[in-house]
């Protein structure tokens, strides 16, 4: 009864003393025009759409053309025609996240989509675009975060308020990577966006990947690939709104998104329908833009509040690590975390390319005697990596170099070292010791 009247009184709030409403004049494409009320509109903001049948369709005002509205619809089109009408609805959406969202699943536009009945709704509003807390006001990076997964704890350290990007190809592992770091992290709340994400593999994700334990204190945003661009594009920007809700409660809050490519891909056709000319492969300059305003919104967050860390994976098409999003993504973020075909094809998992990733963190958040430790390691598998081909070719003489018969006599351990099952946890403070006895390294520290 209670989730009642709160869902009501905010309705209630909501709702205007008058209506203001236009009428559509044009359809090109999922792009309609309406005229009558552009004085009332605002870019952002909110209308629905009356379709046959009684149908209402909400749409968002992308732009505006010799005086009429242009605006995008966050469902099917079907059923609207010319004189329908267009009710002007908020200028700044917004939602009310609640404690009783963990555990929960929801669409685009916050409704539940898990069949757990309707979700109670919080006190403080959430806006869907918020800006960025002022960098002079912002906290610096807390303490170390377990994330449980061995190459990240020991070579790719994350710490609390970091943003790191997840960078690979389809099929190599990353919806696995963040299923493991929501169930494993140290964190208090995840808030987990699946952005373009396939239909069929969400049940999957929900239910194998993540499970009961990580879903319990998960809060996982959904927008399928087959849902319009705004569904799409709302779905990211929903996911950062969750995530400051709890941060301003001062929790610490791990935010991850699968995957921002199909958010600027979201971004790319709704540009484009808006009229705007087409720049580096096709994406118009407004991608780049609402890249770096979403991802500047995790971080630290100001004093008093909380952190969001923040894991965002990019699919780089082609396995093309330099094309356009990945590039700006890469500029952006504080490291990158780069997964490699090849690696998963010899059987190690996670397939991460440590020396092509990095965290930018590292080296201030660790000991002198962790450093030491990784700049040692490192040095073996780099100089195993020059040399692998002729080691495989079976060309390379042994005693020739003593740095190469180091590196073939420890890579086997350093290999397994890195290889993990996804339902097996590495503690961080056992990593350092487990490394330093892999290539038999004394280890004293405290």
């Amino acid at each position: 009864m209670q989730t009642a009247i709160e869902t009501f009184e905010h309705t209630l709030d909501e709702t205007p003393s008058y209506q203001f409403f236009g009428r559509v004049t044009a359809i090109q494409g999922m792009l309609v025009e309406i005229g009558g009320a552009d004085r009332h509109f605002s870019i952002g903001g909110r209308c629905t759409i009356e379709a046959s049948g009684g149908r209402r369709i909400p749409c968002e005002v992308v732009g505006f053309r010799e005086g009429r509205s242009l605006v995008l619809p966050l469902g099917p089109l079907d059923g609207i025609g010319l004189g329908c009408r267009a009710d002007v609805g908020m200028a700044q959406p917004s939602v009310f996240p609640s404690e009783a969202w963990l555990g929960r699943v929801v669409n685009a536009l916050g409704e539940p989509i898990d069949g757990k009945g309707p979700l109670p709704m919080g006190n403080a509003p959430a806006p869907l675009r918020r800006t960025p807390p002022p960098a002079h006001q912002r906290q610096r990076m807390g303490g170390k975060m377990d994330v449980g997964i061995r190459a990240l704890n020991a070579f790719l350290t994350l710490c609390q308020g970091q943003r790191m990007g997840i960078f690979a190809g389809s099929g190599v592992g990353k919806s696995t990577l963040l299923s493991m770091l929501a169930r494993y992290a140290s964190a208090d709340v995840n808030v987990i966006g699946l952005v373009g994400e396939r239909g069929r593999e969400v049940q999957e994700f929900l239910e194998d990947d993540l499970g009961p334990e990580g879903l319990a204190r998960s809060v996982v945003v959904v927008a399928t690939g087959d849902e319009p661009p705004l569904m799409r594009r709302q779905a990211a920007y929903l996911t950062l709104a969750i995530a400051e809700s709890f941060r301003d409660q001062n929790r610490q809050v791990l935010c991850m998104i699968d995957s921002i490519t199909r958010f600027a891909m979201a971004q790319r056709e709704i540009g484009l329908s808006a009229g705007e000319p087409p720049t580096s492969k096709g994406y118009p300059p407004t991608t780049f833009s609402e890249l770096a305003r979403l991802l500047e919104r995790a971080g630290p967050g100001p004093v008093g509040s909380g952190n969001i860390t923040g894991l965002f994976t990019v699919l780089v098409e082609g396995d093309d690590h330099n094309e356009p999003i990945a590039d700006a993504v890469r500029g952006i973020l504080d490291g990158h975390i780069v997964l490699e075909r090849a690696i998963g094809e010899r059987g190690r998992w996670p397939a991460i390319n440590l020396l092509r990733s990095v965290s930018r963190s590292m080296p201030g958040c660790n000991t002198e005697a962790q450093n030491k430790l990784l700049r040692r390691v490192r040095g073996i598998m780099a100089t195993y990596e020059d040399m692998a081909e002729l080691i495989r070719l079976g060309a390379y003489r042994t005693g020739s170099d003593p740095k190469v018969d180091e590196a073939v006599k420890f890579s086997p351990g350093i290999e397994a070292f890195l290889n993990q099952g996804k339902h097996d946890r590495a503690p961080m403070g056992t990593v350092f010791a487990d490394l330093a006895r892999t290539v038999n390294e004394p280890w004293t520290e405290g």
